[in-house]
Protein backbone atom coordinates (compact mmCIF):
# COMPACT_ATOMS: atom_id res chain seq x y z
CA UNK A 1 0.00 0.00 0.00
CA UNK A 2 2.62 2.07 0.84
CA UNK A 3 4.58 1.47 -2.22
CA UNK A 4 1.42 2.48 -4.04
CA UNK A 5 0.70 5.92 -2.38
CA UNK A 6 4.39 6.53 -3.50
CA UNK A 7 4.27 5.75 -7.03
CA UNK A 8 0.70 7.49 -7.18
CA UNK A 9 2.85 10.50 -5.65
CA UNK A 10 5.39 10.70 -7.76
CA UNK A 11 3.03 10.36 -11.06
CA UNK A 12 1.63 13.13 -9.78
CA UNK A 13 5.11 15.48 -9.63
CA UNK A 14 5.69 14.40 -13.29
CA UNK A 15 5.95 18.33 -14.52
CA UNK A 16 4.15 18.90 -18.28
CA UNK A 17 5.49 20.30 -21.21
CA UNK A 18 4.98 24.00 -21.45
CA UNK A 19 4.17 24.75 -17.48
CA UNK A 20 5.28 27.17 -15.25
CA UNK A 21 6.96 25.95 -12.20
CA UNK A 22 8.95 27.59 -9.23
CA UNK A 23 12.10 26.68 -7.96
CA UNK A 24 15.11 27.82 -6.40
CA UNK A 25 18.36 28.31 -7.81
CA UNK A 26 21.29 26.36 -6.77
CA UNK A 27 24.24 27.81 -9.05
CA UNK A 28 24.06 29.94 -11.98
CA UNK A 29 27.25 30.71 -14.55
CA UNK A 30 27.17 32.20 -18.42
CA UNK A 31 26.72 28.84 -19.22
CA UNK A 32 23.99 26.93 -17.48
CA UNK A 33 21.51 27.71 -14.75
CA UNK A 34 20.68 24.86 -11.79
CA UNK A 35 17.20 25.31 -10.35
CA UNK A 36 15.89 22.99 -7.60
CA UNK A 37 12.22 22.52 -8.48
CA UNK A 38 10.95 20.92 -5.02
CA UNK A 39 8.75 17.38 -6.11
CA UNK A 40 9.97 17.42 -9.48
CA UNK A 41 14.10 16.76 -9.06
CA UNK A 42 16.63 19.13 -10.31
CA UNK A 43 15.96 21.33 -13.10
CA UNK A 44 18.40 22.80 -16.03
CA UNK A 45 18.32 25.91 -18.02
CA UNK A 46 21.13 26.13 -20.95
CA UNK A 47 22.20 27.11 -24.89
CA UNK A 48 19.45 29.07 -26.38
CA UNK A 49 17.34 29.34 -23.09
CA UNK A 50 19.28 31.01 -21.12
CA UNK A 51 18.30 33.91 -23.33
CA UNK A 52 17.29 36.73 -20.64
CA UNK A 53 13.56 37.89 -22.04
CA UNK A 54 13.25 39.16 -18.83
CA UNK A 55 15.21 41.04 -16.60
CA UNK A 56 14.76 39.64 -13.36
CA UNK A 57 16.61 37.02 -14.48
CA UNK A 58 20.30 38.59 -15.23
CA UNK A 59 22.75 38.02 -12.23
CA UNK A 60 21.55 35.17 -10.33
CA UNK A 61 22.40 34.01 -7.82
CA UNK A 62 21.94 30.74 -5.17
CA UNK A 63 19.29 30.53 -2.72
CA UNK A 64 16.60 32.88 -5.29
CA UNK A 65 13.67 31.79 -6.27
CA UNK A 66 12.24 32.38 -10.23
CA UNK A 67 10.16 30.93 -11.99
CA UNK A 68 10.59 28.46 -15.65
CA UNK A 69 8.79 26.96 -18.53
CA UNK A 70 9.18 23.11 -18.96
CA UNK A 71 10.94 22.64 -22.43
CA UNK A 72 11.54 18.68 -21.79
CA UNK A 73 10.67 16.66 -18.68
CA UNK A 74 14.27 14.79 -19.01
CA UNK A 75 16.97 15.65 -20.49
CA UNK A 76 20.05 13.62 -20.86
CA UNK A 77 21.19 14.04 -16.85
CA UNK A 78 17.68 13.36 -15.87
CA UNK A 79 16.90 17.12 -15.22
CA UNK A 80 13.96 19.02 -15.94
CA UNK A 81 14.89 21.06 -19.02
CA UNK A 82 13.80 24.36 -18.39
CA UNK A 83 13.40 28.23 -20.32
CA UNK A 84 14.04 31.38 -18.66
CA UNK A 85 12.99 32.57 -22.12
CA UNK A 86 9.03 30.94 -22.61
CA UNK A 87 8.73 32.00 -18.93
CA UNK A 88 9.23 35.45 -19.35
CA UNK A 89 7.49 35.61 -22.77
CA UNK A 90 4.51 34.74 -20.47
CA UNK A 91 5.07 37.07 -17.73
CA UNK A 92 5.12 40.15 -20.25
CA UNK A 93 1.74 38.75 -21.68
CA UNK A 94 0.08 38.06 -17.66
CA UNK A 95 1.90 41.87 -17.02
CA UNK A 96 0.08 43.32 -20.23
CA UNK A 97 -2.96 41.25 -19.03
CA UNK A 98 -3.17 43.13 -15.59
CA UNK A 99 -2.87 46.57 -17.29
CA UNK A 100 -5.67 46.08 -19.39
CA UNK A 101 -7.81 44.58 -16.70
CA UNK A 102 -6.76 48.12 -14.60
CA UNK A 103 -7.03 50.53 -17.96
CA UNK A 104 -3.56 51.73 -17.41
CA UNK A 105 -2.06 54.14 -19.92
CA UNK A 106 1.72 53.72 -20.75
CA UNK A 107 4.23 54.34 -23.60
CA UNK A 108 4.47 51.91 -26.61
CA UNK A 109 6.54 52.58 -29.86
CA UNK A 110 5.35 52.54 -33.41
CA UNK A 111 7.86 50.78 -35.24
CA UNK A 112 6.27 50.03 -38.89
CA UNK A 113 3.12 51.39 -40.69
CA UNK A 114 0.36 49.66 -43.13
CA UNK A 115 -2.49 50.95 -44.94
CA UNK A 116 -4.38 49.59 -42.11
CA UNK A 117 -2.58 51.39 -39.07
CA UNK A 118 0.27 51.07 -36.99
CA UNK A 119 2.93 47.87 -35.54
CA UNK A 120 3.97 48.48 -32.47
CA UNK A 121 6.11 47.50 -29.55
CA UNK A 122 4.43 46.98 -26.29
CA UNK A 123 6.65 45.79 -23.17
CA UNK A 124 8.79 43.66 -26.08
CA UNK A 125 5.66 42.27 -27.26
CA UNK A 126 4.64 43.09 -30.97
CA UNK A 127 0.77 44.82 -31.42
CA UNK A 128 -1.21 46.71 -33.91
CA UNK A 129 -2.68 49.97 -33.60
CA UNK A 130 -5.55 50.46 -36.07
CA UNK A 131 -6.09 53.68 -37.70
CA UNK A 132 -9.49 54.18 -35.95
CA UNK A 133 -7.98 53.88 -32.59
CA UNK A 134 -5.68 56.60 -33.65
CA UNK A 135 -5.80 60.08 -31.12
CA UNK A 136 -7.60 62.91 -33.13
CA UNK A 137 -3.89 64.31 -33.12
CA UNK A 138 -2.91 61.62 -35.45
CA UNK A 139 -5.71 60.42 -37.07
CA UNK A 140 -4.72 61.21 -40.84
CA UNK A 141 -7.48 63.56 -42.36
CA UNK A 142 -6.53 63.27 -45.97
CA UNK A 143 -8.75 65.32 -48.70
CA UNK A 144 -10.62 62.47 -50.70
CA UNK A 145 -9.37 59.64 -48.36
CA UNK A 146 -6.23 59.22 -50.95
CA UNK A 147 -4.77 55.51 -49.58
CA UNK A 148 -1.24 56.50 -50.60
CA UNK A 149 -1.17 59.71 -49.07
CA UNK A 150 -2.77 58.55 -45.58
CA UNK A 151 -0.14 55.65 -45.43
CA UNK A 152 2.21 58.34 -46.36
CA UNK A 153 1.05 60.12 -43.53
CA UNK A 154 1.26 56.60 -41.15
CA UNK A 155 4.29 56.17 -42.36
CA UNK A 156 5.65 59.60 -40.73
CA UNK A 157 4.85 58.55 -37.16
CA UNK A 158 7.52 55.34 -37.19
CA UNK A 159 10.02 56.01 -34.57
CA UNK A 160 7.43 57.98 -32.08
CA UNK A 161 6.21 56.93 -28.67
CA UNK A 162 2.16 57.53 -28.12
CA UNK A 163 0.37 57.01 -25.45
CA UNK A 164 -2.11 53.66 -25.31
CA UNK A 165 -4.26 51.12 -23.54
CA UNK A 166 -4.97 47.85 -24.13
CA UNK A 167 -8.06 46.97 -25.58
CA UNK A 168 -7.48 43.45 -27.04
CA UNK A 169 -5.14 40.60 -25.88
CA UNK A 170 -4.57 36.85 -27.03
CA UNK A 171 -1.35 35.07 -25.70
CA UNK A 172 -2.71 31.94 -27.46
CA UNK A 173 -3.05 33.70 -30.96
CA UNK A 174 -0.16 36.19 -29.69
CA UNK A 175 -2.58 38.79 -30.75
CA UNK A 176 -2.43 42.52 -28.97
CA UNK A 177 -4.59 45.57 -29.73
CA UNK A 178 -3.87 48.87 -28.38
CA UNK A 179 -6.05 52.33 -28.77
CA UNK A 180 -4.14 55.68 -28.39
CA UNK A 181 -7.86 56.92 -28.79
CA UNK A 182 -9.01 55.18 -25.68
CA UNK A 183 -5.91 56.58 -23.75
CA UNK A 184 -6.74 59.93 -24.83
CA UNK A 185 -10.14 59.89 -23.66
CA UNK A 186 -9.06 58.68 -20.20
CA UNK A 187 -6.47 61.60 -20.63
CA UNK A 188 -8.64 64.25 -21.76
CA UNK A 189 -11.81 63.09 -19.41
CA UNK A 190 -11.29 65.72 -16.90
CA UNK A 191 -11.15 68.45 -19.84
CA UNK A 192 -13.56 67.04 -21.43
CA UNK A 193 -16.21 67.41 -18.41
CA UNK A 194 -16.00 71.10 -18.64
CA UNK A 195 -17.91 71.07 -21.60
CA UNK A 196 -21.53 70.21 -22.02
CA UNK A 197 -23.79 70.56 -25.65
CA UNK A 198 -25.01 73.65 -25.87
CA UNK A 199 -21.77 75.18 -24.83
CA UNK A 200 -20.20 78.20 -27.47
CA UNK A 201 -16.92 77.72 -28.10
CA UNK A 202 -14.07 79.89 -30.01
CA UNK A 203 -11.56 77.76 -31.80
CA UNK A 204 -9.50 77.43 -34.92
CA UNK A 205 -10.05 75.46 -38.07
CA UNK A 206 -7.41 72.54 -38.07
CA UNK A 207 -7.92 70.57 -41.25
CA UNK A 208 -11.01 70.26 -43.74
CA UNK A 209 -12.52 67.42 -45.44
CA UNK A 210 -15.39 66.13 -47.93
CA UNK A 211 -17.81 65.60 -44.98
CA UNK A 212 -16.78 68.91 -42.78
CA UNK A 213 -14.14 70.51 -41.01
CA UNK A 214 -12.15 70.21 -37.72
CA UNK A 215 -11.63 73.05 -35.08
CA UNK A 216 -9.22 72.82 -32.12
CA UNK A 217 -10.71 74.31 -28.83
CA UNK A 218 -9.54 74.23 -25.41
CA UNK A 219 -7.19 72.64 -24.44
CA UNK A 220 -6.11 70.74 -27.45
CA UNK A 221 -9.93 69.38 -27.75
CA UNK A 222 -11.19 69.14 -30.90
CA UNK A 223 -14.46 68.77 -32.67
CA UNK A 224 -16.05 68.48 -35.73
CA UNK A 225 -18.45 70.64 -37.91
CA UNK A 226 -20.38 68.61 -40.22
CA UNK A 227 -20.97 70.15 -43.89
CA UNK A 228 -24.76 70.34 -42.67
CA UNK A 229 -23.88 72.60 -39.68
CA UNK A 230 -21.68 75.10 -41.44
CA UNK A 231 -24.31 77.01 -42.70
CA UNK A 232 -28.13 77.23 -43.52
CA UNK A 233 -27.82 77.88 -47.42
CA UNK A 234 -26.23 74.54 -49.29
CA UNK A 235 -22.45 74.14 -49.81
CA UNK A 236 -20.85 71.79 -51.80
CA UNK A 237 -18.00 71.53 -49.97
CA UNK A 238 -16.89 72.95 -46.44
CA UNK A 239 -13.53 74.89 -48.24
CA UNK A 240 -16.29 77.21 -49.27
CA UNK A 241 -16.96 78.58 -46.17
CA UNK A 242 -14.05 78.14 -44.08
CA UNK A 243 -10.34 78.02 -44.49
CA UNK A 244 -7.90 76.09 -42.22
CA UNK A 245 -6.60 78.36 -39.99
CA UNK A 246 -9.46 80.45 -39.49
CA UNK A 247 -11.35 81.39 -36.34
CA UNK A 248 -14.32 80.02 -35.73
CA UNK A 249 -17.31 80.31 -32.88
CA UNK A 250 -19.76 77.07 -32.87
CA UNK A 251 -21.78 75.39 -30.52
CA UNK A 252 -21.42 72.12 -28.96
CA UNK A 253 -24.45 69.76 -30.26
CA UNK A 254 -23.00 66.56 -28.25
CA UNK A 255 -20.34 64.66 -27.24
CA UNK A 256 -19.50 60.92 -27.41
CA UNK A 257 -16.23 59.82 -25.95
CA UNK A 258 -14.01 61.20 -27.86
CA UNK A 259 -16.08 62.83 -30.42
CA UNK A 260 -17.45 66.47 -30.17
CA UNK A 261 -19.77 67.24 -32.69
CA UNK A 262 -20.04 71.29 -33.26
CA UNK A 263 -22.60 73.23 -34.99
CA UNK A 264 -21.37 77.03 -36.95
CA UNK A 265 -24.58 77.70 -38.22
CA UNK A 266 -26.47 77.40 -34.96
CA UNK A 267 -25.00 80.31 -33.79
CA UNK A 268 -26.41 82.38 -36.96
CA UNK A 269 -30.16 83.43 -37.03
CA UNK A 270 -31.96 81.22 -39.50
CA UNK A 271 -32.35 83.95 -42.90
CA UNK A 272 -35.55 81.44 -43.68
CA UNK A 273 -37.31 82.39 -40.67
CA UNK A 274 -38.34 85.70 -42.74
CA UNK A 275 -37.71 84.21 -46.47
CA UNK A 276 -41.30 85.23 -46.86
CA UNK A 277 -40.72 89.21 -46.06
CA UNK A 278 -38.24 88.96 -49.32
CA UNK A 279 -39.69 85.98 -51.79
CA UNK A 280 -43.09 84.91 -52.61
CA UNK A 281 -44.63 82.33 -55.45
CA UNK A 282 -44.97 84.14 -58.37
CA UNK A 283 -42.46 86.91 -57.97
CA UNK A 284 -40.01 86.65 -60.69
CA UNK A 285 -36.63 87.14 -59.51
CA UNK A 286 -32.72 87.35 -60.70
CA UNK A 287 -30.64 84.39 -59.52
CA UNK A 288 -27.06 82.69 -60.29
CA UNK A 289 -26.81 79.83 -61.40
CA UNK A 290 -24.05 77.64 -58.49
CA UNK A 291 -24.47 74.06 -59.82
CA UNK A 292 -26.38 71.92 -62.45
CA UNK A 293 -27.51 68.05 -62.29
CA UNK A 294 -29.48 65.70 -63.74
CA UNK A 295 -32.50 66.75 -61.80
CA UNK A 296 -31.90 70.73 -62.11
CA UNK A 297 -30.67 74.14 -61.52
CA UNK A 298 -29.10 74.98 -57.90
CA UNK A 299 -29.64 78.39 -57.53
CA UNK A 300 -28.30 81.54 -55.22
CA UNK A 301 -31.05 83.98 -55.61
CA UNK A 302 -29.00 86.12 -52.41
CA UNK A 303 -25.94 84.35 -50.12
CA UNK A 304 -28.06 82.99 -47.44
CA UNK A 305 -30.73 82.23 -49.61
CA UNK A 306 -30.48 79.31 -52.63
CA UNK A 307 -33.44 77.73 -54.81
CA UNK A 308 -34.04 74.55 -57.12
CA UNK A 309 -35.20 75.20 -60.23
CA UNK A 310 -36.29 71.52 -61.21
CA UNK A 311 -35.64 69.85 -64.35
CA UNK A 312 -39.21 69.84 -64.82
CA UNK A 313 -39.39 73.34 -64.76
CA UNK A 314 -36.76 74.25 -67.26
CA UNK A 315 -38.42 73.81 -70.89
CA UNK A 316 -41.41 73.19 -72.52
CA UNK A 317 -39.79 71.01 -74.36
CA UNK A 318 -38.31 67.53 -73.15
CA UNK A 319 -34.93 68.25 -72.34
CA UNK A 320 -31.92 65.21 -72.95
CA UNK A 321 -29.32 67.68 -70.46
CA UNK A 322 -30.09 70.22 -67.97
CA UNK A 323 -26.78 72.07 -69.51
CA UNK A 324 -28.89 72.83 -72.60
CA UNK A 325 -30.65 75.28 -70.61
CA UNK A 326 -27.75 76.75 -68.28
CA UNK A 327 -24.45 76.73 -67.16
CA UNK A 328 -22.72 77.27 -63.60
CA UNK A 329 -22.05 81.06 -63.51
CA UNK A 330 -25.30 82.21 -65.80
CA UNK A 331 -27.46 84.49 -64.38
CA UNK A 332 -31.32 84.14 -65.42
CA UNK A 333 -34.68 84.99 -64.59
CA UNK A 334 -36.66 82.71 -62.63
CA UNK A 335 -40.53 83.01 -61.37
CA UNK A 336 -40.63 81.16 -57.64
CA UNK A 337 -43.11 78.42 -57.67
CA UNK A 338 -43.00 77.49 -53.96
CA UNK A 339 -41.54 78.42 -50.65
CA UNK A 340 -41.64 76.14 -47.67
CA UNK A 341 -39.67 77.92 -45.38
CA UNK A 342 -39.59 75.20 -42.73
CA UNK A 343 -37.59 72.99 -45.32
CA UNK A 344 -35.50 75.11 -46.23
CA UNK A 345 -36.59 74.89 -49.78
CA UNK A 346 -37.72 77.39 -52.56
CA UNK A 347 -38.71 76.30 -55.78
CA UNK A 348 -38.19 78.03 -59.48
CA UNK A 349 -39.27 78.09 -62.63
CA UNK A 350 -37.78 79.31 -65.88
CA UNK A 351 -40.11 78.15 -68.18
CA UNK A 352 -43.18 80.17 -66.27
CA UNK A 353 -41.20 83.27 -66.58
CA UNK A 354 -42.77 83.59 -69.91
CA UNK A 355 -45.30 81.36 -69.84
CA UNK A 356 -47.07 81.59 -66.12
CA UNK A 357 -49.82 79.35 -64.93
CA UNK A 358 -53.12 81.61 -64.69
CA UNK A 359 -53.40 82.12 -60.81
CA UNK A 360 -54.88 79.69 -58.40
CA UNK A 361 -54.44 77.17 -60.87
CA UNK A 362 -51.54 74.97 -59.10
CA UNK A 363 -54.02 75.05 -55.75
CA UNK A 364 -57.20 74.12 -57.95
CA UNK A 365 -55.21 71.06 -59.58
CA UNK A 366 -54.25 70.27 -55.61
CA UNK A 367 -57.45 70.63 -54.38
CA UNK A 368 -58.90 68.41 -57.00
CA UNK A 369 -57.11 65.78 -56.46
CA UNK A 370 -57.15 65.96 -52.54
CA UNK A 371 -61.17 65.64 -53.46
CA UNK A 372 -60.54 62.74 -55.78
CA UNK A 373 -58.72 60.95 -52.61
CA UNK A 374 -61.68 61.26 -50.67
CA UNK A 375 -63.92 60.35 -53.10
CA UNK A 376 -65.86 56.19 -51.27
CA UNK A 377 -64.63 53.56 -53.03
CA UNK A 378 -66.84 51.67 -55.41
CA UNK A 379 -68.29 48.60 -53.96
CA UNK A 380 -66.54 45.77 -54.99
CA UNK A 381 -68.43 43.48 -57.44
CA UNK A 382 -69.51 40.03 -55.92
Amino acid sequence: MAQLLVSESAAMAVPQIGQIISGTVISASKKEVLVDLPGYGVGIVRGPQLYREAAEYADLKPGEAIEATVVETESDNGNVELSFRYAGHQKVWDSLAKLRDENTILPAEIVEANRGGLMIKLNKIPGFLPVSQLSPEHYPRVPGGDKNKILEKLKSYVGMKVDVKVITLSPDEEKLIVSEKAAWEEQQHSTLSKYQPGDTIEGTVTAITDFGAFVEFGEKLEGLVHISELAWQRIDHPRDVVVVGQAVRAKILNIQGSKIFLSMKSLIDDPWKNVAEKYQTGQIVSGKVLKINPFGLFVELDKEIHGLAHVSELSDKPLNDVSEVAKPGDTLDFRIVSVEPEQHRLGLSIKQVKNPKPAGEEAKAEDGKAKEEEKPAEPAAE
